[in-house]
């Protein structure tokens, strides 16, 4: 009798997992906003050691020029 039992918690539990909220994601619910994940964005290259960085971290020189670190913007342009 108690492995009658058991097995059918088991059953329920796994129906409530899969129905419920385990499908769901999470706490948040159907009607809940989703998150769209950021554009790409423009990638330059540092005129000093030709580093690839996005554009928003790169330091701005003379002439447009970018480059990674505040060191190599002091270099100059190789």
């Amino acid at each position: 009798m108690i492995k009658w039992l058991l097995t059918l918690g088991i059953v329920v539990l796994a129906l409530l997992l899969w129905f419920g909220k385990g499908r769901s994601g999470g706490a948040a619910g159907p009607g809940a906003p989703r998150r769209r994940a950021p554009g790409p964005q423009a990638m330059v290259s540092c005129a000093h050691c030709g580093l690839h960085l996005p554009q928003p971290d790169a330091l701005e020189g003379e002439g447009g020029r970018h480059y990674c670190s505040a060191e190599h913007r002091r270099l100059g342009p190789r």
